[in-house]
């Protein structure tokens, strides 16, 4: 399984938990080779293999890279975890730069399709693989719209959503499920990357189960996806929200 952005947040507890359930896992990052290693090290502990790789995946050259050191390292990948992502500082969309919504949406859309691209190379029966599944990490943002805050942000994972039912159609019949899964209010550090922290405490008055929730319970739902459990879920949007 290789899951994109994985040294923190919803990739972290992905990882770990692919590996308690008997994957081996390549994990991508950007920045923090440190937290990444850290993952990795947790996932071992498990008697998986693991293997860190740098990669910005809004840039070709490093995607086709880090889907060949998975190929070289773990074998061929049968599930890929499309995680990565960002966002900017909450601001209205009158206040926002050409620059930051380009580089969100090379990060959120760009990058997705490339990674999907990557792998349908190698799972699809049309190219010679065996299949595979891929789940990808959209937003709730996506149908509630970001307004004050990420409206970039939220149109980059109504794109997720789109691209997830057009490729699910695209390749049933090639022994590929295409998923995504929507997380809410998670507590993970890209809050602090928006500029604030705290947001998830400041918003779960508004979720119907009043609280936040934890990456694992993202993680679960992600490895349910890519489990044989799910075997007739493809082009599946679901929801991990609290119901908000």
């Amino acid at each position: 399984m290789l899951i994109t952005g994985a040294s923190r947040g919803i990739g972290a507890a992905s990882a770990v938990l692919a590996a308690e359930r008997g994957y081996d896992v390549a994990i991508s990052y950007r920045r923090d080779a440190g937290a990444a290693e850290s993952v990795a090290e947790r996932a071992r502990t498990h008697g998986a293999r693991a293997v860190t790789i740098r990669a910005d995946v809004a840039n070709e050259d490093d995607v086709e890279r880090m889907f060949a050191t998975v190929d070289a390292e773990l074998g061929p990948i049968t599930v890929l975890v499309n995680n990565a992502g960002t966002l900017d500082l909450r601001m209205r969309l009158d206040e926002m730069t050409v620059e930051r919504v380009e580089r969100t949406l090379r990060v959120n859309i760009l990058g997705m399709f490339l990674c999907c691209r990557a792998a349908v190379r190698r799972m699809s029966t049309r190219h010679g693989g065996v299949g595979g599944r891929i789940v990808n990490v959209s937003s709730v943002a996506a149908r509630i719209g970001g307004s004050r805050e990420y409206i970039d942000y939220a149109a980059s994972k109504g794109a997720v959503d789109t691209m997830t039912v057009g490729l699910a159609n695209e390749v049933a019949e090639e022994g590929i499920r295409v998923n995504a899964v929507r997380p809410g209010l998670i507590y993970t550090d890209i809050h602090a990357q928006g500029g604030e922290p705290g947001r998830v405490d400041r918003l779960k008055a508004v979720v119907p189960m009043k609280r936040g929730g934890d990456p694992v319970e993202v993680a679960r739902a992600i490895l349910w996806l890519a489990a044989e459990d799910s075997s007739y879920c493809t082009g599946s949007l679901m929801d991990v929200s609290g119901g908000r």
